[in-house]
């Protein structure tokens, strides 16, 4: 699997390790120093890098099935990317490819990642290999990050947003880890591996206010305000347009739509987002 040194990929392959031998892991990495860990207990580290074929020949050789974690960023230079990835997965012989996709990935979403996402799962289909597309709900480090500032301020200030099933990077690495560890579990595109709530930042605000015992206060910002307040600390103009299309796709709908098969995939429910909160702000009062 590639990116196994990230925040989603360190966890699928701690978790794919209680499922299987270690010597039938392999990982692709940009800084293999950086996977000793997994290295020292039998783990076998490549380097590998996406802008580099002759790099992922060598990561994925013999591989039966690879794990392509997307790439953070987006655009057009992500998908050829991702392309890369797959084409070296096939030439090594992979009879299943594995891809991180999201849920609302469709070549019309608001959202440019998931319109990149499509273009990944539309190449995996074309590529002659069997595939699963891992339609993976919405992080919700993501949307602990947006509430960052408030958890100082106490005033949430972001766009008019939509209902948005937050999801644990725990639990989606726990459910990549069973889908590797039973091949062709599931074919193609997933349901969306999403958490049982589907919440706004109003839903938020009031959990908020429950698990730090003060209130937090929801305010709208309007669309251009939110966007050049982000150029306006240092964010580069195209990305702050990118992450106002979270808040557009939101209030379409695109990450509201709920199935139970994370929770089959996991035996249990998926952790709610006031667990993931309640984590965080234990972890910043243990500092």
């Amino acid at each position: 699997m590639t990116g196994a040194t990230g925040q989603l990929g360190r966890r699928i392959v701690e978790r794919l390790l209680t499922r299987v031998p270690a010597d039938r892991v392999g990982v692709s990495v940009r800084d293999p120093h950086r996977a000793k860990d997994f290295a020292d207990r039998g783990v076998r580290v490549r380097p590998g890098s996406f802008a580099d074929a002759g790099s992922l020949a060598h990561a994925f050789e013999g591989a039966t099935q690879v794990l392509i974690v997307s790439v953070d960023s987006m655009g057009a230079e992500t998908v050829r990317l991702h392309r890369a990835a797959i084409d070296a997965a096939v030439a090594a012989g992979a009879r299943r490819i594995l891809y991180t996709s999201q849920t609302g990935a469709s070549a019309t979403s608001r959202f440019q990642a998931c319109r990149d996402h499509a273009a990944t799962e539309d190449a995996s289909r074309a590529c002659g290999v069997p595939f699963t597309s891992l339609r993976n709900g919405f992080h919700a480090a993501s949307a602990l990050h947006f509430l960052g500032p408030a958890l100082e301020s106490g005033e949430i200030v972001l766009p008019a947003d939509g209902p948005v099933r937050w999801t644990s990077h725990a639990d989606l690495a726990e459910a990549a880890a069973v889908l590797l560890a039973d091949e062709g579990r599931i074919d193609g595109p997933t349901p969306p591996l999403t958490a049982g709530q589907a919440l706004t930042f109003d839903d938020i605000a009031r959990i908020a206010t429950d698990i730090p015992g003060r209130a937090f206060k929801r305010t709208t910002a309007p669309d251009d305000a939110f966007r050049d307040r982000l150029v306006g600390q240092g964010v580069p103009a195209e990305t702050a347009s990118h992450l106002l299309g979270i808040f557009r796709a939101a209030r379409a709908g695109e990450f509201a739509t709920a199935d139970p098969v994370l929770a089959t995939l996991l035996g249990r429910e998926p952790a709610t987002f006031g667990t993931v909160l309640g984590e965080r702000l234990a972890a910043d009062a243990g500092r």
